[in-house]
């Protein structure tokens, strides 16, 4: 099985509730628990399979979720800047673009080509309006998002897996022993409840696994900067 199928076909949309998208977590991890190589995810690649399946989760999803230090730190542009992969998207019924969503309690925003690129739809919350219920619930009733991937970082993982919003955790575990003191990994400091996963999938590609789990939600509630 190629590394773009891994996640085809899994019927996120269909299970979506009515108050709020679907919301499936997407993070790497180096096998000693590290969420960043030399201050970037991209670092912990070791072939191509984990940007491979990076971009076919993004051709199949409403919306894009990311921290303001994610954001910054990866540079982030045009979620979907291939012409090919946005006539792939208006082809299965979505928009060409995904919506580019950020959470900032504070209010401040990261200096990326993301937040100035008039191609890219976004939306944005501050305030109060950054709660991690209260944003889903915007982003189903008013934008009509069904399906929403989170890429991190570990701070805005934490606030929605203790909102209880998030319903699959998709893991790459990357065959690197990084090394050095202890950082932040899926889920940076620890949770009020512990999260109990199901395992739906694993696939393998030359050491990479990547693993789909099911997400027994806990309840709460914090805030979203990350």
């Amino acid at each position: 099985m190629a590394a773009e199928e891994a996640y085809a076909d899994a019927g996120w949309a269909q299970r979506a509730p009515d108050d709020r998208p679907y919301v499936v977590l997407n993070m790497v991890l180096s096998a000693d628990g590290h969420a960043a190589r030399d201050g970037v995810s991209g670092g912990l690649s070791v072939d191509r399979a984990d940007r491979t399946v990076f971009l076919a989760l993004r051709e199949q999803v409403d919306a894009v979720l990311a921290g303001t230090g994610t954001i910054a730190a990866e540079g982030y542009r045009r979620l979907i800047p291939q012409p090919e992969r946005r006539a792939k998207r208006a082809a299965a019924g979505l928009a060409p673009d995904p919506l580019a969503c950020i959470l900032s309690r504070s209010g401040d925003l990261p200096d990326a080509p993301l937040l100035t690129d008039p191609e890219q739809p976004r939306a944005i919350y501050t305030g109060d309006d950054a709660d991690p219920r209260a944003a889903l619930a915007d982003l189903r009733t008013r934008h009509g998002i069904r399906t929403l991937l989170c890429e991190g970082g570990p701070g805005l993982n934490r606030a929605l897996l203790a909102a209880g919003v998030v319903d699959e955790l998709l893991l790459t575990l990357s065959p690197l022993l990084v090394g050095g003191p202890g950082a932040p990994a899926v889920a940076g400091e620890p949770l009020p409840d512990a999260n109990r996963l199901d395992i739906l999938s694993m696939f393998d590609h030359l050491g990479t696994l990547f693993l789909r789990y099911r997400i027994r939600p806990s309840s709460g509630s914090l805030p979203a900067d990350g």
